[in-house]
């Protein structure tokens, strides 16, 4: 791994997080907790169970931090009806931003049509209740042919976001169960086969201050983190702060902090 230089500030790395409180044994405390962290640290949303959407727009009430619940999450395997059911419900309880996981199954069947309808459906649904939307793609389970396909569709229905990972999608292999997560090579197919409208967003396995600042180099906007505390904590003591600072980084992701 080598060292790259980027310059930035402290608020544009907050700006780039998206505060992942999506763990199965979260509780309603936990959740309190979270978006207090995500209002602390002015994060650029907490990520949300659908049922958490209207408690997490109370507690960052009067904040800019916006609330992003996740749909059809994590497997994707809901209908299409009751995933526009979901997001008209999320929408309507003051989602912002709303992360949907497509239909992994009818991507690697190649029912492109599918595809096309699911999520112009859920888009259609989110836009007109005043949000937008992040497609999940579920990378791991993915070749290079499919994310090049779901960006095109994702860009001809002009979603907000296309984004690689839930973070949860565990893949069972020889007894064990293995995830990659972002990938910097799918990271740079989703930006080369989008345009500049539709932005990336970078999950699974992005957890330190450098893999936030190897993903922002390569075009990607928006990064899911449970490790938002850590990475900001990072940035403060290599001396980032609300002047732009030029900062050296390891490239790559998985790298040590320096």
């Amino acid at each position: 791994m080598e060292n790259s230089n980027i310059t930035v500030t402290i608020q544009d790395i907050a700006k780039m997080i998206d505060h992942s409180l999506l763990h199965p044994t979260m509780t309603d405390e936990d959740l309190k907790q979270g978006c207090q962290l995500a209002k602390d640290l002015s994060l650029a949303s907490a990520c949300v169970k659908p049922y958490a959407t209207s408690m997490a727009k109370n507690y960052l009430s009067g904040t800019d931090v916006l609330v992003c619940p996740v749909i059809g999450f994590p497997a994707g395997n809901s209908s299409i009806r009751v995933k526009v059911f979901e997001a008209q419900q999320v929408v309507e309880e003051g989602a912002q931003e709303v992360d949907m996981v497509v239909n992994v199954g009818k991507v690697l069947g190649l029912q492109w049509d599918y595809i096309y309808e699911e999520i112009n459906a859920i888009n259609s649904t989110v836009v007109a209740g005043g949000a937008i939307l992040k497609v999940i793609f579920e990378t791991d389970y993915l070749q290079s042919q499919h994310i090049i396909k779901l960006c095109e569709i994702c860009s001809k229905i002009g979603v907000a976001f296309v984004k690689t990972s839930t973070g949860y999608g565990f893949v069972k292999q020889n007894n064990a169960y293995n995830y990659t997560g972002a990938t910097i090579e799918n990271l740079k197919l989703m930006r080369e086969y989008c345009p500049p409208n539709v932005q990336i967003k970078a999950a699974g396995g992005v957890r330190t201050l450098d893999d936030l600042l190897t993903v922002r180099s390569i075009g990607v906007s928006r990064i899911g983190a449970t490790a938002s505390q850590a990475i900001i904590d990072e940035a403060m003591k290599r001396g980032i702060s609300d002047t732009p600072t030029t900062v050296t980084f390891i490239y790559g992701l998985g790298a040590k902090s320096q």
